[in-house]
């Protein structure tokens, strides 16, 4: 009986198979897989700083009855598509730049079929971010009004500025660019600026002070490397004036001349004063203190001295006239005031040209030397020049006018009565410049107003320019890009740096020097700007291939400008392709590929680029197809089972061995050969035996079932060992004495 039923089983095992053959089972996707980027996309995330064009993900999944699969990937209507997938192999690529302020996650509807079925599943890939965001003033550049009387250390702005990436990328910090770091600064967290402790704000100083802010984030990843953004912005501080200083007269000494034959109403000399605080003025008052004696009268608003009675009725010649310019206030109340002395002196005749004086008598030039751009409103002291009439009264009034280049410079008073002290006056300081101009000439020219004779008088005015270090050294670009090959020697040349100061003796010499996390490997000559590698350094493009730093340009004094240098270390192909191991086994089921891969450590294409050939194959040569690009070993397409395989052959045993070449792109071109094992099998229909094929790639799952199966049987065979010892020792204690018989052996005939 039992014999029958062990020979029905071949035939129960052919009926279970075709009902199992007949089942039309659907494709799934594989688990995913975190390490090596295949499965389902689940919980995928992307830096969205990945480049496009690059293979971010493998879609993976089989048939249970072993049909080919094929992956589709779609989006929703209206949605941009960012990637694109391979239906055969199941690759991810992506099409379109990311950006997770815009976008911070993806929904993608991922389907695997095998002509029949279809599943389809909806993930969402995250897009994660890279510090690819410059910090953003909210309200800068910006003007404020500070009065000069603000106490030292209070604030007087908030900055503000936003990083749209996250994490230290998006925390923002705040600092000071030199030289405003002297009179400011800012608090580096919040953003606010205030007079530092102990300084304070002078209006007649400095009337404007442009402060450059720096807001600068906290660093992050970016293209691989760890990358810190900034931006500026400068906000514009303009000083309020204070009323804190008194008038000024402008042009003093004053002289002024009463003639003969002047009448009462006669303008003899204008006196001119200013507010000491300029930035906000207020109008001046004119007055006499004393020494007018009644003879002379004085227009509080004009400043013009006149005469009030004939001169043949003086009965001096020399008047000392103390005037008072009074500040005003908007309510009419005199403020402040400052004196100067005029002094009038009566003459007769028009008989007498201006002439100019110096220190020592008429003089018709005068020379002076002084550094480039004085201060704005500055007096050139060094001119000691007096013009004089000797006349009186209306003939000794005349104008003053500097004639030269530009509107530099300006002379008061323009107005001279008899005689006064010419005060030179800088106007426009920035085109006092030495390296455009290395001596200004000007004509001082004095003419009478108004008398017949128009008598005139010329001086000359020979300004030399002194230089000052007022330029910084400037680049001839802003930055610098080389290339040098991988494995060059130490001290090689990368590339040179120009940099020209226009400024002249030690403020015009250049020096040179090299800064920042990439500079290293490299070295600067100071005087000709030449950059070279290190005498030890080693440049390997599968290490690092990307260099940049800062080169700074430096004048005696210490002013600088920077230039930043890009330097990338060209691959050389130095590195064969290389397997994990020469000798490879695979299980090839007909109908699908096995995939062999080799690594090429060279960092760019083509140097890293793999194709891959075979170079022979036993026992023929004829039944394999290798794709060149992928690693991929499938049989020709005319193998459909083992029987054709077995049928060229003559074997039984379908096992090959194949020799595998790996071969770069580089030039010169480097191989390497791997010997390929690989056994072939028709497909398995059923999910339990496919599972205990896929164990023989699996050794350590395939111990862990023998040892669990060992276990259990030897479990088993002690619990029944058991069980049957203490049945036996139950069934002796039962029996009684009586009925044990003595068991006589006897022998047999």
């Amino acid at each position: 009986m039992k014999n029958v039923k062990i020979s029905n089983l071949p035939l129960l095992f052919v009926f279970v198979q075709a009902c199992l053959a007949q089942a039309d089972y659907a494709p799934y996707f594989y688990d995913n897989d975190p390490y090596s980027n295949n499965g389902n996309l689940a919980m995928f995330s992307l830096s969205e700083d990945t480049p496009v064009g690059t293979q971010i993900y493998r879609l993976n999944g089989t048939d249970p009855e072993g049909q080919e699969v094929r992956f589709g990937l779609s989006f929703d209507q209206g949605s941009k598509e960012y990637f694109r997938v391979d239906p055969k192999s199941g690759n991810i690529t992506l099409v379109e730049k990311l950006d997770r302020e815009e976008q911070d996650s993806v929904d993608v509807n991922i389907s695997i079929t095998d002509g029949r079925s279809e599943v389809v599943e909806r993930v969402t890939i995250f897009v994660m971010d890279a510090n690819d965001e410059k910090p953003e003033f909210q309200n800068m550049p910006a003007i404020i009004d500070v009065l000069e009387t603000t106490e030292s250390g209070k604030s007087i702005y908030k900055v503000e500025a936003v990083d749209r990436d996250t994490g230290s990328g998006g925390s923002v910090t705040y600092h000071l660019q030199t030289p405003q770091s002297s009179l400011f600064a800012i608090d580096i967290n919040s953003g606010v600026l205030r007079i530092k402790s102990g300084q304070t704000l002078d209006y007649e100083k400095t009337k404007t002070h442009f402060v450059t802010i720096v807001a600068k984030d906290g660093g992050g990843n970016l293209n691989g490397n760890e990358q810190f953004m900034s931006s500026t912005a400068t906000l514009t501080v303009n000083v309020i004036d204070a009323q804190d200083t008194p008038p000024f007269f402008i042009g003093t000494p004053y002289f002024g001349y009463v003639y003969e034959i002047s009448v009462p109403g006669s303008e003899i000399f204008t006196v001119s004063a200013e507010d000491g605080d300029v930035g906000n003025p207020n109008p001046v008052s004119y007055s006499f203190d004393e020494g007018d004696d009644g003879v002379f009268g004085i227009n509080e608003t004009s400043g013009c001295i006149s005469l009030l009675v004939a001169p043949i009725y003086l009965k001096r010649e020399i008047f000392n006239i103390k005037v008072r310019a009074s500040e005003v206030s908007g309510e009419d109340k005199q403020m402040d005031y400052g004196v100067a002395t005029v002094v009038i002196r009566v003459v007769d005749l028009n008989n007498n040209p201006p002439t100019f004086y110096g220190e020592n008598g008429p003089q018709n030039m005068f020379e002076l030397t002084m550094y480039e751009h004085p201060p704005e409103g500055e007096i050139l002291r060094g001119l000691k020049i007096t013009v004089n009439d000797s006349d009186k009264g209306a003939n000794a009034k005349f104008n003053l006018r500097l004639i030269g280049p530009g509107r530099m410079l300006r002379a008061v008073p323009q107005t001279v009565l008899n005689e006064a002290q010419v005060t030179i006056l800088v106007e426009d300081s920035a085109a006092m410049d030495y390296e455009r101009h290395q001596f200004l000439t000007y004509k001082l020219l004095a003419v009478e107003i108004d008398t017949p004779e128009r008598f005139s008088a010329t001086a000359d005015i020979v300004i030399h320019l002194l230089d000052t270090n007022d330029n910084a050294p400037k680049f001839s670009s802003d930055y610098y890009i080389a290339r040098i090959p991988e494995n060059s020697p130490g001290g090689s040349n990368v590339v040179s740096v120009t940099a020209v100061d226009p400024d002249s003796g030690p403020w015009g010499e250049v020096k040179y020097s090299i800064y920042g996390s990439g500079a290293d490997l490299f070295l600067i000559q100071p005087i000709s700007g030449i950059i070279y590698t290190q005498p030890w350094a080693s440049l390997d493009a599968e290490v690092r291939s990307k260099y940049n730093f800062y080169v700074k340009a430096e004048d005696a004094e210490g002013k600088y400008s920077l230039a930043e240098v890009f330097v990338t270390v060209l691959d050389l192909n130095d590195h064969p392709p290389a397997f994990n191991d020469n000798f490879l086994e695979k299980t090839m089921v007909i109908g699908a590929p096995v995939k062999i891969q080799a690594v090429d450590d060279d960092a760019e294409v083509p140097n890293n680029v793999i194709e891959y050939a075979i170079m022979k194959a036993e026992p023929d040569n004829n039944i394999f197809d290798i794709d060149a690009d992928t690693g991929e070993i499938k049989l020709k397409s005319y193998i459909k089972s083992l029987a054709i395989i077995q049928n060229i052959t003559k074997k039984r045993d379908c096992s090959w061995s194949l020799v595998v070449q790996a071969r770069d792109r580089g030039q010169p071109s480097f191989s390497t050969t791997a010997v390929v094992k690989i056994d072939i099998t028709e497909a398995i229909k059923s999910r339990f035996f496919s599972y205990f094929l896929g164990l023989r790639k699996r050794p350590g799952a395939v111990f862990g079932i023998c040892l669990t199966l060992v276990t259990f049987a030897v479990f088993l065979t002690i619990v029944i060992s058991t069980v049957m010892y203490w049945k036996s020792v139950k069934k002796t204690r039962v029996q009684p004495q009586g009925k044990i018989r003595k068991i006589v052996r006897r022998p047999v005939p």
